[in-house]
């Protein structure tokens, strides 16, 4: 398992979670949200991360609105396939707010975990509206490479594009660790790959699709993305991987 995020409450009926907890708008009772915390610490212990009591309320209410989510509009430039297969794509994201998290644990699951955990906190009502503020999907990280271009830096972005209805006028973070971040628009090549996200399984994908798109000099070589869909409980979850054009 790769990290802690969002989509972790999809798969929280496999955990005998009630069925109807997603769309109960009313509070869980305590044994319910016990139970809710519990699978969550669960999840973190396997990757050497913490959840904290606090992190109760958050879960409970994203898990309660875990079906209000947009995706991350972008416009398809081309589609690359092989005897039916799709390669990859390249793609135009808009220009946007982001919300951004650096954090710069041991491991790279890590990071993004407790990345998460604060992005989660902003979500839920730690921010200048004082609002549930609704989630964009996927989730994505930075990720930038160490001198000898085959290891990762420690320090992994985590970020996610704020709603259209919050980009004109950002709400702002109560956590100073949190910054909105606005980004020009930026092209990718992205591919699709199924499973963990690790730093050994990201770093065997950048190099599937080195060998697929060759050497170019379009790509940037020093930074990666990668885009989280699915529940980490999955075991062939959809997650992707952008090669960032140094053009857009």
């Amino acid at each position: 398992m790769a990290l802690i995020s969002l989509e972790d409450l999809d798969g929280l009926d496999d955990e005998q979670l009630d069925d109807d907890i997603t769309d109960n708008p009313e509070p869980l009772d305590e044994d319910e949200r016990e139970r809710l915390l519990s699978h969550w610490q669960a999840v973190a212990s396997t990757h050497r991360v913490s959840v904290p009591p606090e992190m109760a309320r958050p879960i409970e209410e994203m898990s309660q609105r875990s079906q209000q989510r947009e995706p991350l509009p972008f416009t398809l430039i081309s589609r690359h396939e092989k005897m039916g297969e799709v390669l990859y794509e390249e793609r135009l994201y808009p220009a946007g707010n982001w919300v951004c998290i650096t954090k710069g644990e041991d491991l790279y699951e890590q990071s993004i975990s407790m990345g998460f955990m604060k992005l989660m906190r902003f979500i839920c009502k730690e921010n200048s509206a004082g609002r549930y503020l609704g989630m964009t999907v996927p989730v994505v990280s930075l990720i930038n490479m160490a001198q000898d271009g085959s290891s990762f830096q420690r320090d992994v972005l985590t970020a996610f594009f704020l709603p259209a209805e919050f980009q004109a006028a950002p709400p702002q973070p109560a956590d100073p660790d949190l910054s909105i971040v606005y980004r020009p628009p930026f092209r990718v090549s992205a591919r699709v790959f199924f499973g963990t996200t690790t730093e050994e399984t990201v770093s065997a994908q950048i190099g599937v699709l080195w060998d697929i798109v060759g050497d170019s000099a379009a790509l940037q070589r020093d930074s990666y993305m990668v885009a989280v869909y699915q529940n980490p409980g999955v075991p062939c979850r959809r997650n992707e991987m952008w090669f960032l054009h140094r053009d857009p």
